[in-house]
């Protein structure tokens, strides 16, 4: 009976160092765990921001190739294209035929 009570405290002594380790490890792995996914959020959000830029220049790039004075010196430069004089405008009248 001895022997019997003797273990009891060891057995239980055991089970919870292990729970203890057990508990440590799921802690380190979970740190480990949000430490990686803290930096990829941070590469992510410095991607974001480099995307903002690259968006932005876009944009005034855009601009600058839409702007008119700008369509209207490359048609006359690198297209030879004039602007017709007034005379040279005809207007055709569209004449819609309805049918019964």
């Amino acid at each position: 009976m001895r022997l019997k009570q003797s273990r009891q405290p060891v057995l239980l002594t055991a089970i919870i160092a292990v729970v203890c380790v057990a508990a440590a490890m799921a802690m380190i792995y979970t740190k480990h765990e949000s430490r990686k996914l803290f930096v990829e959020l941070e590469q992510l959000t410095t991607d974001r921001d480099e995307l903002n830029i690259e968006w932005g220049q876009l944009q005034i790039e855009q601009s600058t190739w839409a702007n008119h004075a700008r369509i209207e010196r490359v048609a006359a430069e690198e297209l030879s294209l004039a602007r017709p004089a007034s005379t040279d405008i005809n207007i055709i009248e569209r004449h819609v035929v309805e049918r019964p």
